[in-house]
């Protein structure tokens, strides 16, 4: 017998959280249309289609012999071989199960109720999650062309803000700022607020965009440079990313983290992915390869999109929902983005080569079909 609605008990700022919602899983999407799984293709999480090198899966291989026993609470060979790649102190890396972990792990160790965060228009939905999981006001500052507009979000701070949230690239949009910009806005940034500077698909960009950010760190101690193993590694299943940043300001995530946050077989297929530069570098390089033929499609098709920076695109599709819907029916997985506040939009993962081909005909299709719903 229920006596009341314990959900009650949980503070009020904690009931007001929209849950967090993943994009669809192919056994889910197989059976709720009866489609067989090795026809499905999903095209909707920005996960690496090559999965990890085969120098990772070994290292996996390897490492299942010692899952009885707990993981290195510390991380400390992963962490080591971050600090060299990196040029910082061990002690100024935090693993993060994720690099969703050390976002909500900022959020943790320096939001309380009341504070302010600041974060984009069209940026990664986390940042007000774990934001409004504190207790803390979420600042949203109206995005540029779908990107972040900077010098807004600086004058959007105010003696009460304790964060401020900064993707590039940025997620769902593909936008990018570029490093004088980035420098220029975390050295306005006044001392006493943290910058967390979400790096998850910067393995993505070209060599001559991509900048040191970390070494921003010694003259800025405010800033967090967060990475992930998820994206271009190819290990979005294993859940590892990790957090660059001072010394004082690590203590205070890792007073908050979990103890074995990052799992053994992570940490051991982390350790070797970080190793295999080669293997990241083609998968660059074959992301650009699958922009450029997803982009030819839609262009063909007359459709528009966003220019990315990452593994995916942001198409404008009109009513996107029905779309997405159609999508579904073919067997082709993307992503909605109405909560990002882009309901005529759908994010589209860059798959391999195949599976793009598979996307642009579903396509072709579903717009056809919306159309001939309209005469």
């Amino acid at each position: 017998m229920r006596v009341g609605d314990l959900s009650t008990l949980s503070p009020e700022y904690v009931r007001r959280i929209a849950p967090y919602v993943p994009g669809k899983p192919v056994e889910e999407l197989a059976r709720e249309y009866g489609l067989a799984e090795k026809d499905i293709v999903k095209l909707a999480s920005n996960e690496n289609p090559r999965g990890p090198s085969p120098r990772v899966r070994q290292a996996i291989a390897d490492a299942v012999a010692g899952i009885t026993r707990y993981p290195d609470g510390n991380g400390f060979a992963l962490k080591t071989a971050l600090a060299t790649r990196f040029c910082v102190e061990r002690e100024q890396v935090v693993l993060g199960n994720g690099s969703n972990d050390i976002l909500e792990l900022a959020t943790q160790a320096f939001l309380r109720p009341g504070d302010e965060a600041v974060y984009s228009q069209h940026a990664f939905a986390v940042y007000p999650l774990a934001t409004q999981a504190r207790g803390a006001i979420g600042v949203t500052v109206a995005a540029r062309e779908l990107g972040h507009d900077l010098d807004a979000m600086r004058a959007a701070i105010t003696p009460r803000t304790r964060i401020v949230f900064v993707a590039n690239p940025n997620n769902p949009t593909g936008t990018w700022l570029t490093p004088s910009a980035l420098k220029s806005f975390v050295a306005a940034v006044p001392r006493n607020v943290l910058i967390v500077l979400d790096e998850a698909y910067n393995e993505y960009l070209r060599p001559a965009q991509q900048c040191d950010t970390a070494s921003w760190i010694a003259k800025h101690q405010n800033l967090i440079v967060s990475r992930t193993f998820s994206k271009a590694y190819g290990l979005a299943g294993l859940r590892v990313g990790y957090g660059l940043m001072d010394i004082a300001v690590a203590d205070m995530l890792n007073r908050v983290r979990q103890p074995f946050n990052v799992n053994s077989v992570a940490q051991a297929a982390a350790l070797a992915a970080l190793g295999d530069t080669a293997y990241v570098e083609e998968s660059a390089r074959l992301n650009l390869a699958g922009l450029k033929q997803l982009m030819r499609g839609l262009d063909a098709l007359g459709i528009g999109y966003v220019p990315s920076h990452g593994n995916f695109l942001l198409v404008r599709i009109g009513d996107a929902a029905a779309v997405y819907d159609r999508l579904l029916r073919k067997g082709v997985i993307v992503r909605p983005v109405a909560n990002y506040g882009l309901p005529e939009h759908l994010r589209v993962t860059v798959g391999l080569e195949e599976e793009n081909r598979r996307f642009l005909s579903a396509l072709r299709e579903a717009v056809g079909n919306a159309e001939r719903g309209k005469s």
